[in-house]
């Protein structure tokens, strides 16, 4: 009887001081922002073989590339890169999306403006300095699979 009730007692002490309630809040960064990227990592896997990635780190002049997401759903990404003069640095597209974020699944979706299909993106990190989103790309090939992972810094409005 005595192991009884050292055993309930035990149990009844972990249960008021051992679990967490599972409606604790996750904090978690706003998407909302303006985002320089760092570098990408492509990584392609063909059906049946190992996947493969390539890391690309980016020059000085693509780093002044800037991605923004706006809190009315708007977003956009201004690519900036190399000109055929050395040193010199300009914009070389400016492309505007609208956006859905879904918090729970950390997926984003951009409808970019003249594109018919939207490009889906995942959430890799996202904190109140660093995102990594991982965006799939389509291929030609059906049993070939790519996705470009962006490394992002949050700049400083």
């Amino acid at each position: 009887m005595k192991k009884l009730a050292l055993l309930f007692a035990g149990l009844s002490l972990f249960a008021a001081t051992g679990c967490s309630d599972s409606n604790d809040a996750v904090l978690e960064a706003p998407l909302v922002g303006t985002w320089q990227p760092l570098k990408e990592v492509v990584t392609t896997v063909k059906t049946g073989e190992d996947p493969v990635s390539n890391t690309i780190t980016y020059t000085d002049c693509q780093k002044q590339t800037r991605w923004w997401f706006s809190v009315d759903s708007k977003g956009g990404k201004t690519n900036w890169g190399d000109t055929a003069t050395p040193g010199q640095c300009a914009i070389l597209s400016d492309i505007k999306f609208n956006y859905t974020y879904n918090k729970e699944g950390k997926d984003v979706q951009m409808k970019i403006q003249g594109v018919v299909e939207p490009q889906n993106a995942k959430i890799i990190t996202l904190d109140n300095t660093t995102l990594n989103l991982a965006v799939r790309e389509e291929t030609q090939d059906p049993k070939i699979f790519q996705t470009r992972t962006y490394t992002f810094k949050r700049v400083p409005q």
